[in-house]
């Protein structure tokens, strides 16, 4: 299903509760497209920053290569989206459009309110949002398939539904400054500093505009089947499989497609009576899985014995899907 699923797409988001291996499968179906004559580029925004530790390397904020095809043509990119630099970023480039913006000795007043906005709340997964808007917007571009392995549910949940609502935000703020400019317009026509203000105001809308076209973007992307999926990776335990029930209803919820499930680690039936016990107790969460979530295609992945790092550890991790 999977590999499918990829294989036909531009965009693959995949998701699910923490442990469950969602890098893993997102390198492994990552590194398979590439290796197909795909240019993949694998994206981590999961705080905990695994992709570098399973691929033996150092994976930063900076796109870099993590494989060539094998002779295909493709090649395989990362990179892991750091919340704290991402925000560092998103607020440096705030502080110098709006220091353009405001007269000078408003400057400190400028300065102190970004310092205190840097820990808001929600000021991380904003950041992360134009980020992943940048990514989607440069993938779509750049690279013929973009793999998104993120972070846990809650957060994921939050961070897809944040396009609609930043977009909504932004058209607010838009509309406001369209009625500030026929007030300025007016104000002008008394005297002041029209050049200046006209210069200020065009600015304002430009970042206005471009941010608002990149939330659309993005949102048009995430709700469009045939360019992108959301596929949820879990484990046949109880706890992991109530949660997948409840992210696979909120993200149709807000109109993310959903392609399908991938079962990981599935205990061996004949392998000793401990592993078969879980085996069974496993087959009853997966019943339950089927009740809520039957109408969506399933892989289900062996317990593989050996660490999964490396490109051959995710070479046959990809061949059980």
């Amino acid at each position: 299903m999977l590999l499918d699923l990829a294989a036909r797409r531009q965009v693959l988001f995949l998701g699910g509760k923490g442990g469950v291996g969602k890098t893993s499968v997102a390198s492994a179906v990552a590194l398979h497209q590439a290796r197909q004559g795909r240019r993949v580029l694998v994206v981590s925004t999961d705080p905990a920053h695994n992709l570098g530790h399973l691929w033996l390397r150092e994976v930063g904020d900076e796109v870099v290569r993590l494989a060539d095809g094998g002779g295909s043509g493709g090649y395989l990119d990362g990179v892991e989206v750091d919340p704290e630099r991402t925000t560092a970023a998103h607020l440096t480039a705030v502080r110098a459009t709006l220091r353009r913006l405001v007269p000078e000795h408003l400057g400190g007043e400028v300065d102190r309110h970004l310092d205190l906005a840097r820990d808001a709340p929600g000021m991380h997964e904003a950041a992360v949002l134009e980020r992943v808007a940048d990514l989607v917007e440069q993938g779509t571009q750049e690279y013929d398939l973009v793999v998104f392995d993120t972070a846990p549910s809650g957060h994921t949940t939050r961070l897809l539904s944040l396009p609609e609502t930043m977009g909504a935000w932004t058209d607010g703020l838009l509309r406001r400054r369209e009625r500030s400019e026929r007030f300025g317009a007016a104000a002008q026509m008394l005297g002041g500093r029209a050049e200046q203000a006209a210069r200020r105001d065009a600015e304002i809308r430009a970042v206005l505009t471009r941010r608002q076209e990149r939330f659309a973007l993005l949102r048009e992307v995430l709700t469009d089947p045939a360019r992108c999926a959301f596929v949820v990776v879990l484990a046949a335990e109880r706890l992991p499989v109530l949660e997948s029930v409840e992210l696979v209803g909120t993200l149709e919820g807000i109109g993310v497609p959903v392609g399908g499930l991938v079962v990981n680690k599935r205990s061996p039936a004949d392998a000793g009576e401990l592993l078969a016990a879980r085996r069974a107790g496993e087959e009853a969460h997966l019943d339950t899985l089927g009740e809520h979530l039957g109408h969506l295609p399933r892989d289900e992945v062996p317990l593989l014995g050996d660490d999964l790092v490396g490109a051959s550890a995710l070479t046959t991790l990809a061949g059980h899907l």
